[in-house]
C-alpha cells in the first residue's frame, strides 16, 4: 500500500504518545490490486507533490496533475475520488515518508537516546532538502486538510514521546518526558529543516545536528 493508513494521537492520548487509526485517510484511498496499478498511484502522487509544492492546492488541478504523471485524466478517479482526496492522501504519505526515512537510521543507531534523536534529525534535514515541497503541503494542510495536519503533528510527537519514554525506561534519562519534551524536540527539528534544509542548501547538516543534539544534551547554561 503506498500511503500508511494514518493513525491519530487522540486528545486523551496525546500526553501518552498514543495513536489511533484516522479513519478520514483511510477513506478517501482506494487501493490498487495490481503492481501496476500501485505505479500509477505512486506517479499521481508524485505529481501531486510536486504540483503542490509549486503551485499550491488552490492553483493546481487535476489536469495539470495527470499531465505531470504521464497518466490518462480518467485513471486519477480509479484511485481517488477528488483534488481533496488526493491532497489528504499525500499528507499522510509525506508524513509516512518521513517517518520511513528517519526509522533504518534509529534502527541502526547504536548511541545513547539524546544522541539517537541527533541522528534522527540529521535524517529529517536530508530528507527537507531533496523534499523542499513538504513544507508547503504541510502549511496547506492546515486549512484544506485539518485532520490530517494535525494527524502529521500527533503522530510525530508521539514518536518521539515514545521513544524518550523507552530512554527513560532503560535508565538513560534523568527526566520524565512529556509531551512538552517531544513538541520541543519536534519544532526545533521543523525549523531547522526550514532554516536549513529549505532556505539553505549549502550548509553542513551533520554539524547543524550535531550543535543542535548538544543543545539537548547540555542545554544552554
Amino acid at each position: 500500500m503506498v500511503v500508511e493508513r494514518g493513525r491519530i494521537a487522540t486528545a486523551g492520548a496525546r500526553g501518552k504518545g498514543k495513536r489511533v487509526d484516522a479513519a478520514s485517510t483511510v477513506a478517501q484511498l482506494r487501493e490498487p490490486r495490481t503492481e501496476r496499478g500501485r505505479r500509477t498511484q505512486r506517479a499521481i502522487l508524485d505529481a501531486a507533490a510536486a504540483e503542490f509544492g509549486e503551485r499550491g492546492f488552490h492553483e493546481s488541478s487535476i489536469v495539470s496533475i495527470t499531465i505531470r504523471a504521464g497518466v490518462a485524466l480518467g485513471s486519477f478517479y480509479t484511485y481517488f475520488e477528488s483534488k481533496e482526496a488526493l491532497f489528504k492522501a499525500l499528507v499522510a504519505d509525506m508524513s509516512g515518508r518521513v517517518r520511513d526515512h528517519v526509522a533504518p537510521v534509529l534502527a541502526e543507531h547504536s548511541g545513547g537516546a539524546v544522541e539517537a534523536e541527533g541522528a534522527a534529525l540529521e535524517a529529517f534535514l536530508r530528507f527537507a532538502r531533496e523534499h523542499k515541497e513538504i513544507y508547503r503541503i504541510i502549511d496547506e494542510a492546515e486549512f484544506v486538510a485539518p485532520e490530517d495536519w494535525r494527524a502529521h503533528y500527533l503522530n510525530t510527537a508521539a514518536r518521539i514521546l515514545e521513544r524518550l519514554q523507552a530512554a527513560r525506561a532503560k535508565g538513560e534519562l534523568r527526566v520524565e518526558p512529556s509531551e512538552v519534551h517531544a513538541w520541543a524536540i519536534m519544532g526545533m527539528n521543523v525549523f531547522l529543516g526550514l532554516r536549513f534544509g529549505v532556505m539553505d542548501g549549502q550548509a553542513e547538516l551533520g554539524e547543524v545536528a550535531a550543535q543542535a543534539n548538544a543543545l539537548l544534551k547540555d542545554g544552554l547554561g
